[in-house]
């Protein structure tokens, strides 16, 4: 893509001044193009896991009969999860 792009502007401008500033412009933009697409996709396939595991964590509750957790408490067994995990890595690096 860019040397297709360095040729034209060379043959139409046969300056290598022009084709220089072209070719790294068009280079610049192909990498803000790439970096965007990637962050999208990481925001889709995070928007889609959490679809599917609400989904999931719904479904698992209907098949129980039970109503699903309130937002707090699934934020404080979060916590503690962490919490404990993080104590369980400390006491690993004591002697």
């Amino acid at each position: 893509m860019l040397c297709s792009t360095a040729l034209t502007v060379y043959f139409a401008s046969h300056s290598i001044g022009t084709v220089v500033v072209t070719t790294l412009t068009c280079s610049l933009l192909l990498q803000v193009g790439y970096f965007v697409s990637v962050l999208f996709l990481i925001w889709r396939s995070g928007c889609i896991s959490r679809a599917g595991q609400r989904a999931e964590h719904f479904g698992r509750c209907k098949d129980l009969g039970s109503q699903p957790p309130e937002h707090d408490e699934v934020t404080s067994e979060s916590a503690d999860l962490l919490q404990r995990d993080q104590m369980r890595a400390i006491s690993l690096l004591l002697p």
